[in-house]
């Protein structure tokens, strides 16, 4: 009995932070993340090898945030920007013994268009889906490939510059006194084969037959 109002007080609604971000038909802010690049290598049926990256390297996201409310529940967003990361690709033997790695630099401009799909308030909170594309284009393969040894470089495939990904995530707004904060959680996988068959080192590309680029991106929304 002595524990029954500290249960009826958690229940009851806290003061909701006032603001209008919701009410706007369209609002800005901007975007600070972390990511984590990957490759889903095919290999061709005759190769012998495996490729695969194993060890997944931090980078970074900056995005500016655009928000257009179409519909009470649903926000249309375009959240243009850079970012940056490496990914080295391991190549293994039938014994699954390292033959040899390469290592593969981003630096992306991106322009994901996403729906954004809200629930309803809880006090201060607000859960939310999301899904859309991205056009992301590789800054870094603009860079000229280096034959294996010359100026001490490992860098012996190169990818192609533009892709289109799609994307499917989840997060949650946090209403703050004086601005709105999200952590968003998200997937974006590319659609197209992204090797340059045309540039590189051929013991390295020749034994691929599709290589797609995956991308898992930690966002933090400030609106």
């Amino acid at each position: 009995m002595l524990l029954i109002p500290v249960f009826l007080a958690a229940q009851r609604a806290k003061p909701k932070n006032d603001s209008n971000y919701d009410d706007r038909l369209l609002h800005f802010g901007f975007s600070m993340g972390v990511n984590s690049m990957d490759f889903i290598a095919k290999m061709k049926p005759e190769s012998d090898l495996t490729a695969e990256v194993v060890t997944l390297k931090p980078g970074i996201n900056i995005q500016i945030v655009t928000d257009y409310r179409p519909a009470t529940y649903l926000d249309l967003r375009f959240l243009p920007g850079v970012s940056f990361g490496q990914r080295t690709i391991n190549f293994y033997n039938e014994n699954a013994e390292k033959v040899y790695d390469t290592q593969i630099e981003s630096s992306f401009l991106e322009f994901p268009l996403s729906l954004k799909a809200k629930g309803m308030r809880l006090n201060n909170s607000r859960p939310y889906l999301i899904g859309g594309l991205n056009f992301r284009y590789d800054l870094a393969g603009k860079k000229e490939f280096d034959d294996p040894g010359v100026n001490g470089s490992e860098s012996f495939i190169r990818l192609n510059k533009a892709d289109l990904y799609y994307e499917v995530g989840a997060g949650i707004d946090f209403y703050l006194p004086y601005f709105k904060l999200t952590i968003e959680a998200k997937m974006s996988s590319g659609l197209r084969d992204v090797l340059n068959y045309n540039v590189g080192f051929p013991p390295y590309f020749n034994e691929i037959e599709s290589l797609k680029s995956q991308i898992w991106v930690l966002s933090f929304h400030f609106e």
